[in-house]
């Protein structure tokens, strides 16, 4: 009962505080944790993908991933208002699942099938690499994390939380970080910020941010369960409206870069 009565007295106090993030931070999913744990996760898809022989490494489909990811870097490094130093990587999954992410810290894992199914331009890859680097650079995860904890420590859900401190809340949470940007869908509020930040990122790079138009595009017509990255990524008109309110300033960026 006293462990239940502190969880709620603490509960009370992190609502008064800025948001989300600083409940995540609070509730121990600090960044430099969420970094450290996704990289974990990452380099254990990268070995089981060695051993399985499905790490693209040679593939054309991994050059075209791999040249728009070497050069969409640098422009996120210098978005990057974490506190935390990236350490970009980028593992190519030979599958046909339609599917992308870039965990927290940079860690970028594409799967073969989102371009071969889509039969994607190298602007249009830029596209989904934009959209995803922004998801990580906005910490889009500690977010997403951070609610989640409150939710559960506010109403009780999960009896695995019932008389947990806040820090034991908080291991459970960098756990869970680890599995944001693989299979779990963030807010649409959180989604449509990817989007335009991913445009001006990709216009920023020289991708022409068009293709991002085109990306959604192709993706409405894809029918049936392809892959995660459509469960997650909800493709629909409404989005594709909002990024083309913001494409003459992306293409502005564009046209400024190609110079």
């Amino acid at each position: 009962m006293k462990n239940k009565i502190l969880l709620a007295v603490s509960t009370a106090a992190i609502v008064t505080l800025s948001g989300c993030t600083t409940i995540a931070d609070m509730a121990g999913a600090d960044s430099q944790s969420l970094n450290i744990n996704a990289t974990q996760g990452f380099n254990k898809t990268v070995d089981e993908a060695r051993s399985n022989k499905t790490l693209d490494t040679s593939s054309n489909v991994y050059k075209r991933i791999n040249a728009v990811f070497v050069r969409m870097a640098p422009y996120a490094d210098l978005e990057n208002k974490t506190g935390q130093k990236f350490d970009w990587k980028l593992a190519v999954l030979k599958s046909d699942t339609v599917n992308a992410y870039v965990a927290p810290g940079g860690k970028v894992v594409f799967y073969t099938g989102i371009v071969t199914k889509l039969n994607l331009t190298d602007a249009e890859i830029a596209a989904i690499m934009g959209h995803e680097m922004v998801h990580a650079l906005e910490e889009h995860s500690k977010n997403k994390i951070g609610a989640d904890v409150l939710t559960n420590m506010a109403v009780g859900i999960g009896k695995q939380y019932a008389g947990a401190s806040l820090g034991e809340v908080g291991s459970a949470a960098v756990d869970f970080g680890s599995q944001v940007g693989v299979g779990l869908p963030y807010s649409r509020s959180l989604e449509s910020r990817a989007d335009q930040g991913g445009l001006m990122l990709m216009a920023r790079a020289g991708y022409d941010p068009k293709a991002a138009i085109s990306l959604w595009e192709k993706m409405n017509k894809l029918s049936g369960s392809q892959g995660s990255f459509l469960s997650t990524h909800p493709s629909n008109t409404k989005r594709i409206d909002d990024m083309r309110k913001n494409l003459a300033a992306a293409e502005a960026v564009y046209k400024q870069a190609r110079k």
